[in-house]
């Protein structure tokens, strides 16, 4: 009996450290296309986050590709979601809404969306978003990381003023209250 408890445990870890290395290269694809992308250039590896996020690779829903640079010298916002993460898509109302509140003063808002084009596509198709969505797949994970993200959760939301300096970063859902303070000194 014994034997066969340790059988079944070295099969479930065996299985398991199979499963973490199988994760760790799918989770890691999405960076690998987007070093090979930027192959030749300048290395990323001491450029500061919001300069990672003007030369990021994404897509539009439609699998375009885009360039966030064209936000740079404008405050915006940056909220990076997955269509699977309960707290993300519940925020989307309110980010919406703030969204409509500030356009008028030049703020902007960005959904990055950390997930598949097709599943962005089916989501959006169900909820309406006051906001751009990007897809940046799973590589969005090291971006959000870049600005301090080392949980790895989402949905994590970075306010960049004007002159591209971090004002605040925000891990879990907003709160609105807080989200509008920080707006309005920008």
């Amino acid at each position: 009996m014994n034997t066969r408890r340790m059988l079944v445990g070295a099969v479930v870890a065996l299985a398991a450290a199979g499963g973490g290395v199988l994760a760790n290269h799918w989770l890691n694809r999405g960076a690998d296309v987007a070093n090979a992308a930027q192959a030749g250039s300048q290395s990323d590896a001491h450029a500061s986050p919001v300069q990672q996020l003007w030369t990021t690779p994404v897509t539009n829903i439609d699998g375009k590709p885009q360039s966030l640079s064209l936000l740079k010298g404008h405050p915006i916002v940056v909220n990076f979601w997955a269509s699977w993460c309960g707290p993300c898509v519940e925020e989307m109302p309110a980010l919406s809404q703030i969204q409509r509140e500030y356009a008028q003063k030049g703020i902007q808002f960005v959904g990055l969306g950390v997930d598949s084009e097709k599943n962005i596509q089916t989501f959006l198709q169900k909820v309406k978003v006051a906001y751009p969505i990007y897809v940046t797949g799973f590589g969005g994970a090291d971006l959000a990381r870049a600005f301090g993200n080392n949980a790895g959760g989402l949905p994590f939301t970075v306010v960049i003023d004007a002159k591209g300096n971090v004002r605040s970063t925000k891990l879990g859902q907003i709160d609105a209250a807080a989200l509008r303070r920080t707006l309005d000194t920008l």
